[in-house]
């Protein structure tokens, strides 16, 4: 190269390759500029659904996190033996079997001497008791049935305020709208902020949305039936899914013969996995109900459905966890002159165990969670008292918080929130549990 061609402008020289390289730039910055694109798009796709979710736990916590909380009433109630027992007998058969009446007499006598009542104001005797539960009369008869010996005491008891005058009270029912349009009357609103001012009304930890069973009065109802019905479904689907979805595992991805009745049976369990849950409470409707005709809203009805609906996820994910154990085990332990029986459950299995256990309690969580197939069974009635046994009447949590969802009274709006931050604990606690054991078991290869 000439000197004079020495120093003419790079672009003069080479112009092809000057211009293949300038395409080569002009294409990284494209793709660079597609990469930036793309992830951008991801970032703001996982930042609107962090923050519709945040909307969702946000708005069922406001709604729900009053329900913990509970309304009472403290007042100094005289358990007169005349009143109690007339003729007596103390005995808790006579007590249950008296006149119930007379604890209402209790309760009136309490609430006078509490809101310093003339003996003669009546009406204002009942503007009191409006601000009681109905169930405060079969509360004292409980509590003198378990102890007799409080018979002839006298004995501060809490009461439970209605659902009005709990919403009242935390702020959901405001006392600013006029009075013809809110369901706490003036006169109430009046004995509300007296017994206030006294000390006897105040908010308490709400035990009896733990224990309390299914009840016409948001203020008397709980979600403790429902919790004992959803653990024994969840025993019930543990110990079925459990061994048949592991050994229908084992034999279809170790054992069985790659022909078409087995590529047949996959895709039908493929399928089943994505059939409609309400499906599957027709089928228990049909065959446990109907054919077998086991109890209707029994625990073991209801577990026997979610075992059908989970037993497909736990088949899908114990073949994946025993597809990704390497190829190199088997052959190890056939090598050294294990069967092939010996060289699945003694190698194989227990390397693949956190892929099982995961998917177990994922398929449990997502049983849990399951309305559609329960509410098909029954598994919606009214029921009381805690169940049993798995054949006793019982209700789960996810049919509790339907029911609950159709109470047109606004102190139910509440109780189904706190019942849904519930369900949501238990859900978010076995998804933790799946994380650990996964984990604390996983080995890398």
């Amino acid at each position: 190269m000439t000197e004079a061609a020495s120093r003419l402008p790079v672009s003069r020289l080479g112009g092809p390759e000057v211009r293949a390289i300038s395409r080569i730039d002009i294409g990284l910055r494209r793709r660079y500029a597609a990469e930036r694109r793309f992830r951008a798009y991801g970032l703001a796709a996982v930042t609107i659904a962090l923050c519709f979710l945040l909307a969702l736990f946000g708005s069922i916590v406001g709604k729900g996190y009053t329900a913990f909380q509970q309304t009472r009433i403290a007042m100094m109630v005289d358990f007169d033996a005349s009143i109690i027992a007339p003729d007596g007998d103390r005995s808790p058969a006579a007590v249950l079997s008296g006149n119930a009446f007379r604890f209402d007499d209790l309760i009136a006598a309490s609430l006078q001497k509490t809101l310093e009542l003339d003996p003669d104001d009546e009406d204002g005797l009942y503007d009191g008791l409006d601000l009681l539960s109905k169930g405060s009369a079969p509360m004292l008869r409980s509590m003198i049935a378990k102890d007799p010996s409080l018979i002839g005491t006298k004995r501060s008891v809490d009461f439970y305020a209605t659902g009005d005058v709990d919403s009242f009270v935390k702020g959901t029912i405001r006392a600013d709208i006029p009075e013809s349009q809110r369901l706490i009357k003036d006169k109430h609103i009046a004995l509300i902020d007296k017994l206030e001012k006294d000390g006897a009304l105040h908010l308490a930890f709400n035990t009896g949305l733990f224990t309390n069973g299914a009840s016409t009065r948001p203020e008397m109802a709980g979600v403790g039936v429902a919790l004992v019905g959803s653990l024994y479904m969840m025993l019930v689907v543990l110990v079925l899914s459990l061994p048949l979805g592991v050994a229908g595992s084992i034999y279809l991805e170790e054992f069985a013969p790659k022909n078409r009745w087995t590529d047949l049976i996959e895709v039908n369990i493929n399928n089943l996995a994505a059939v409609p849950s309400i499906v599957y409470g027709l089928l228990g409707l049909a065959v446990f109900i109907n054919f077998a005709h086991l109890p209707r809203s029994a625990s073991l009805v209801g577990g026997l459905v979610l075992t059908l609906t989970t037993l497909p996820t736990i088949i899908i994910a114990t073949r994946a966890a025993l597809k990704a154990v390497p190829p190199s085990i088997r052959e190890a332990g056939l090598g050294v002159g294990a069967s092939k029986m010996q060289t699945v459950f003694h190698h194989v299995l227990p390397l693949a165990m956190p892929g099982v256990l995961t998917g177990t309690i994922i398929g449990l969580a997502h049983a849990l969670g399951e309305t559609a197939p329960l509410l098909m069974i029954g598994m919606k009635a009214f029921i009381v008292e805690y169940p049993t046994t798995p054949l006793d009447p019982a209700t789960a949590l996810p049919t509790q918080i339907y029911m609950w969802a159709t109470e047109p009274e606004r102190a139910f709006t509440e109780r189904t929130s706190a019942a849904i931050i519930v369900l949501l604990a238990f859900l978010l606690a076995m998804n933790s549990l799946a994380i650990i054991l996964r984990r604390a078991f996983e080995r890398r290869w």
